[in-house]
C-alpha cells in the first residue's frame, strides 16, 4: 500500500503529528536507521532521507 504522503528530510531522526492541528495525533519521534525511511505508524506518512544526506551518513 502506498502511503499517504512522502516527506524528504536531512534528517535521520524526524517527529510526526499528523498535521491539521487538533486534528493529528499525538507528536511521536522515530529514527530511520540504515533504511534510510520510515513510515509513521498512525498516519502512514513516509519519511525519506534525502539522496545528499544518505550520501554524508
Amino acid at each position: 500500500m502506498e502511503p499517504p504522503e512522502t516527506i524528504e528530510t536531512d534528517k535521520s531522526r524526524v517527529a510526526c503529528d499528523g498535521g491539521d492541528g487538533a486534528l493529528g495525533h499525538p507528536r511521536i519521534f522515530m529514527e530511520m536507521g540504515h533504511a534510510g525511511a520510515v513510515d509513521c505508524p498512525y498516519c502512514g506518512r513516509r519519511f525519506v532521507l534525502a539522496k545528499a544526506a544518505a550520501e554524508a551518513h
